[in-house]
């Protein structure tokens, strides 16, 4: 059985930096995501760690799964809530008290999304991949982003209803702040290798290939043994995005994937709108697609609202998900049975 987290207005709010911190410069971009929190009924506690950022982290691994720990294990925190991603979070698995970690959620993408598929495998606790706390520092938020509340507001047994955003993101835009932080100008269009509608259900797994991928291999990365044990071999939708891999790179990593039998029992493969993808002696991202649909025979969907580009759907690990496309758009239903 999947253990799914409690969370209500009136909850306080961690923030921890598992991963990068915020520089000093940036420090304004805490204070106003804080701001937008306790604007709506939350209370934030804030680690050192947030605060802090020397070359790639925010601090040393110890000190990182200390705080990270330490929040977990605080009867009075109902989630925790990553500023961004980063590059080194893999660096801390190795000191996180898993036996110890109380029933709460954990919000991000990016690199965070490696410590959250990691929590799920080890424990059997849900977990969201969706917006990051940076991102919902605007006077208001866009309607595909705000629904990560409603997400994680979801009570064991319910089910919530995403639906495919109208624009996406083309580009970051930092120095041309809107009021909720996004440029939504490009007409968003989830496509199927089949070129025709799909209709999946499974139960979700996913991240952000560049990271998650190194767990294979690991003691955090035993896919094969947490379906067996919590899914009972249930099918598995795997959700995934590409920050900043080229295509031959991202076909190696999804090779990787299947060989390890991450793709055993899998029912579908989703992937997010990426700023990279870089084609390779004209091997494009579509290719790669098509090769996985072929060999796994089942339906790949992808430029979904998922990752580095653009409002997010908030995806839980561990939740049964119903993901359709028709005409371009999408509906998530995901249940936490």
């Amino acid at each position: 059985m999947i253990r799914y987290p409690s969370f209500k207005y009136g909850a306080t709010i961690g923030v921890t930096a598992p991963s990068s911190g915020v520089p000093e410069m940036l420090h304004s971009l805490i204070d106003a995501a804080k701001l937008r929190l306790e604007q709506q009924g939350f209370f934030v506690e804030i680690g050192d760690t947030t605060w802090t950022q020397e070359k790639v982290r925010s601090a040393s691994a110890q000190k990182r799964a200390k705080e990270f720990n330490q929040m977990m294990q605080d009867d009075s925190i109902q989630l925790i809530f990553p500023p961004w991603g980063g590059e080194l979070l893999i660096e801390m698995l190795e000191y996180i008290e898993f036996e110890n970690l109380q029933e709460k959620w954990v919000l991000g993408y990016s690199d965070v999304s490696l410590l959250m598929l990691a929590i799920t495998l080890k424990t059997g606790m849900a977990s969201a991949i969706g917006t990051n706390l940076i991102d919902i520092r605007g006077k208001t938020s866009d309607e595909t982003t705000a629904m990560w509340k409603e997400v994680l507001f979801t009570k064991a047994g319910e089910e919530i209803v995403q639906r495919s955003s109208s624009k996406y993101q083309l580009k970051w835009q930092h120095d041309n702040p809107t009021e909720h932080v996004f440029h939504l100008t490009e007409e968003t269009k989830w496509k199927t290798v089949s070129g025709k509608s799909e209709k999946i259900s499974g139960r979700v797994l996913g991240g952000c290939i560049d990271v998650i991928r190194h767990l294979i291999g690991t003691p955090y990365g035993d896919v094969k043994g947490f379906c067996e044990s919590h899914f009972s071999n249930e099918p598995i939708i795997w959700v995934l995005e590409n920050c900043e891999m080229t295509t031959t790179d991202l076909r190696r990593s999804l090779v990787q994937m299947k060989l390890a039998g991450w793709f055993n029992h899998c029912t579908g493969l989703v992937f997010g709108r990426s700023p990279a993808n870089t084609p390779v002696n004209g091997y494009t991202v579509e290719d790669v697609y098509q090769e996985l649909a072929e060999e796994l025979r089942i339906p790949v969907i992808y430029d979904i609202d998922f990752g580095h580009v653009p409002p997010q759907i908030t995806f839980v690990n561990g939740a049964f998900a119903e993901i359709e496309v028709r005409d371009g758009n999408g509906i998530v239903v995901q249940r936490f049975l």
